[in-house]
């Protein structure tokens, strides 16, 4: 099996869940004195990989403390089931908004079949498994967790999703962001600068949301952020400014197009490729167009997709 993960400081792993593609979407360990915590699971095809970084640095499954959900969406939790079957001693922590979710995941489970199509779901993700309650930690805001005497504390973020979560690690001086702080694919570096864009997966998309838990995040002065896709950017300041242009162009995308009627989902699609393809351009980005719609093809799809569910809730005139 090749496994691909990178060591970080703090005890910080980044694995490769190998979800759709190479480095699309990662999962964080984090070991502190032999114990270990997973932040965001990756889907149950993820879970070889992550046994055997674990195996790498001399933990077994007993070893694990805490596997812990940013979100539900299936990228981000469609292995919890699995892996709190295989650590016996694990908790999993989730947003109280996401707990029953994966209580019970046939709700879950059909959400993402509306928007992917069911046999994709199923050939994507395979079972999702349900948590037994006992084993679950329901983490509001500013909840506080010890982790073998390393705090962790959980923050509300929604605009991504409201059953949404990040993690400040005080001891790191970092944020576990899962989709909160955007997507930044590491093919998009420039010459060691970070490329950013907001992710407007549906059904929960909600842009004032988003730009309050940006601020949020920024409000903590983390040193760095660990994404879900792609792991760690660094040039925070900068990233933060472009995620808030981006929604703001987003928004005006949208209002300009909510009446457009029975093509609105294509325009809308193409609006968000534009936006996008004008950043990158602006980045200095010299990757050809076909490998960019490659890399990027699903979320063009998805972003466009949720802002046409927010406006759908918002009726295009106002935000939610």
């Amino acid at each position: 099996m090749n496994t691909e993960y990178q060591d970080f400081d703090h005890g910080i792993t980044a694995i490769d869940s190998r979800f759709v593609r190479p480095r699309l979407a990662a999962i964080h360990l984090i070991v502190e004195r032999g114990q270990a915590a997973i932040i965001d699971t990756g889907i149950n095809y993820s879970f070889p990989y992550l046994l055997e970084t674990l195996n790498s640095k001399g933990l077994s499954p007993h070893d694990v403390a805490y596997v812990i959900v940013t979100h539900v969406h299936l990228d981000h939790a469609g292995a919890a089931g699995l892996m709190m079957q295989q650590f016996p001693n694990a908790r999993l922590v989730v947003h109280p908004r996401g707990a029953r979710h994966m209580i019970d995941p046939t709700n879950l489970v059909a959400g993402a079949s509306a928007v992917y199509g069911e046999a994709t779901v199923r050939q994507t993700y395979g079972e999702i498994i349900p948590v037994t309650p006992e084993r679950v930690i329901m983490a509001p805001d500013n909840f506080e967790l010890d982790f073998n005497g390393r705090k962790l504390i959980f923050l509300d973020t929604p605009g991504h999703a409201r059953h949404h979560f990040c993690i400040w690690d005080e001891c790191s001086h970092s944020v576990f962001s899962g989709d909160t702080f955007g997507i930044s694919y590491r093919e998009f570096d420039v010459d060691g600068r970070e490329f950013i864009f907001p992710t407007c997966t549906p059904v929960q998309f909600e842009p004032d949301a988003a730009h309050a838990s940006i601020d949020r995040i920024m409000a903590l002065e983390p040193a760095q952020i660990y994404l879900t896709h792609y792991s760690r950017i660094t040039q925070l300041e900068r990233l933060a400014a472009d995620l808030h242009h981006m929604l703001e162009a987003y928004v005006e995308l949208g209002i300009r197009l909510h009446k457009a009627g029975k093509n609105r989902h294509e325009r809308l699609k193409a609006g968000v490729e534009e936006i996008m393809l004008q950043a990158l351009q602006a980045h200095g980005c010299n990757l050809p167009l076909e490998e960019i719609s490659r890399l990027l093809g699903m979320d063009f799809e998805l972003n466009a997709q949720g802002i046409g569910v927010w406006l759908n809730k918002s009726s295009g005139s106002q935000r939610t």
